[in-house]
């Protein structure tokens, strides 16, 4: 792609869209250029169908990453290349969103306990006492934490917004002691492999699996199931969910009231409108013999 590639970027850069995004969308140009094996300026509204029933057919895709793919076409063609016309027709597939899968406190204390890594353990911490997704923690810098008022800083979080969250004690003690080991030079308070870098979220991905393995844990495990942790056991004590909502970082609050449909002890404490009836005496049990004589 070469010049077009560039100007794609330039113009996702210029319209405010996150790294990730920009790295998702050029790879997923990538793989249609690559499918067809000639520039997308010899390919038009035929090609970008085609290619996007092969994915559904062929290839299988879930609707999610089938979405993404057709995101990143619209952009290609509609901004990019100021060709609209070419990708009017596509419209999004709807995403079924499954519950979350909770991992209990006991169940964070077993992963705790399986991670050899205190740099990884004080990882997981932040997560689950935190709250944050794994890429706030990967980027949190040693003058994030602030010990004085207990609370972390989350600098550009999702769509761009600073927040601070809560600095639990126990959180704070496991990074003093991780502070002591590591001994940092830099800024970044989890640094990678070379100089100037953070630590990934496939490294975390990675840790936590083999950690869960460990502890037989047979649930799935990912970063982010500690942060649903986090808002379904602040919401199981009685946390109100628009403080919920600063903590998580959440833009509307129907990201937040999710966790309300996830809850067991929220579905326990409700109670069922039968349960407010009046209590009416049951009917008598018949014997079976009378049952046998009435149908004769």
């Amino acid at each position: 792609m070469g010049q077009l590639q560039d100007q794609m970027k330039a113009t996702l850069l210029l319209r405010g869209f996150r790294p990730n995004t920009c790295e998702s969308y050029l790879r997923c140009v990538k793989v249609f250029v690559r499918h067809y094996g000639k520039s997308p300026r010899e390919m038009g509204k035929v090609e970008v169908q085609e290619y996007l029933l092969h994915l559904l057919k062929e290839r299988g895709v879930k609707p999610g990453t089938f979405n993404v793919h057709a995101a990143s076409l619209k952009f290609l063609y509609d901004c990019t290349m100021g060709r609209p016309e070419e990708v009017a027709g596509i419209r999004w597939m709807k995403v079924r969103t499954p519950l979350p899968v909770i991992l209990t406190g006991e169940e964070v204390e077993r992963l705790l306990k399986a991670l050899g890594s205190l740099k990884m353990r004080a990882i997981v911490m932040i997560a689950y006492g935190a709250g944050l997704r794994v890429s706030e923690v990967c980027h949190l810098q040693v003058q994030d934490i602030d010990s004085k008022r207990m609370v972390i800083r989350v600098r550009d979080g999702k769509g761009g917004r600073d927040r601070y969250t809560m600095l639990p004690q126990r959180v704070l003690e496991t990074l003093r002691a991780y502070w002591k080991q590591a001994r940092l030079v830099g800024p970044n308070l989890f640094p990678g492999m070379l100089s100037g870098t953070t630590l990934t979220r496939n490294a975390v991905s990675l840790a936590l699996r083999i950690a869960a393995k460990k502890a037989r844990i047979r649930k799935r495990v990912t970063p982010h199931g500690l942060r649903h942790a986090f808002a379904t056991e602040l919401l199981e004590q009685g946390t109100h969910l628009r403080t919920l909502q600063v903590l998580l970082g959440h833009a509307s609050i129907r990201s937040t009231v999710r966790y309300t449909h996830v809850s067991p002890a929220l579905i326990r404490r409700t109670k069922s409108p039968v349960d407010r009836l009046q209590k009416v005496p049951l009917p008598k049990a018949t014997p079976r013999g009378a049952i046998r004589k009435t149908a004769a």
